[in-house]
């Protein structure tokens, strides 16, 4: 089985991307849902953010305050560090275990879904790293209105990852998000295509583009 690594900046429609290799027949592992689990009530990694952050990050129903955590580590790169150590592991452990679990049932492409593979060095984790991209304008439009964000709040989550450009610059295939789906979709099906024939990154090391 090929291992696919699809990331992105924030708002620049992984979700989208990686549902349209789901339709195709790809084991599609969300990495943020995962993590949502392991954030349950009773779960370690639960006991242990609020060990690192404090019991203002929990609910009165006793589930995680994502928003509240959120506001905390946007921004605080001492922050975000030290809940990428608690969920990083965990979130690694229970991937593996649900790629193995679509390999053994016959999946010949896994794509693991996650906002931050290159900001936490796991590139070399997967054959293969996708990048979905679309131009900052249409990050911020999508981030406010499917966020209900304001406009500073929306920059500045953005400003915490890396940028498109950063990204693209590591990838095996970058597919653009920015128009309509019709020509993402034909992306999807190219970058299908080039893993169906085991098509290697470029010699020069530059992003192809699906």
């Amino acid at each position: 089985m090929i291992v696919v690594g699809l990331t992105g900046g924030i708002a620049t429609g992984k979700s989208t991307v990686a549902a349209m290799l789901a339709a195709r027949g790809a084991a599609v592992v969300d990495a943020d849902r995962i993590a949502r689990t392991l954030q349950e009530p009773g779960q370690p990694c639960l006991r242990q953010i609020v060990e690192a952050f404090g019991t203002e990050v929990v609910g009165a129903d006793g589930r995680l305050d994502r928003l509240r955590l959120a506001g905390l580590v946007f921004g605080d790169a001492a922050a975000r560090r030290r809940l990428e150590a608690i969920m990083h592991p965990a979130i690694r452990q229970t991937v593996s275990a649900e790629l193995w679990r679509a390999e053994a049932a016959g999946a010949s492409v896994g794509v693991v879904e996650a906002a931050l593979i290159l900001e936490a060095g796991q590139r070399e984790r997967y054959d293969c790293l996708v990048v979905v991209a679309a131009p900052a304008e249409v990050q911020l439009e999508r981030l406010m209105r499917q966020r209900g964000l304001g406009e500073a709040e929306a920059r500045r989550r953005i400003a915490a990852q890396w940028t498109t450009e950063r990204k693209a610059a590591l990838a095996d295939y970058v597919i653009d998000n920015g128009g309509e789906p019709a020509a993402t979709a034909a992306q999807v099906d190219a970058l299908l295509a080039a893993l169906a024939g085991r098509m290697s990154a470029p010699a020069d090391g530059g992003a192809k583009r699906a």
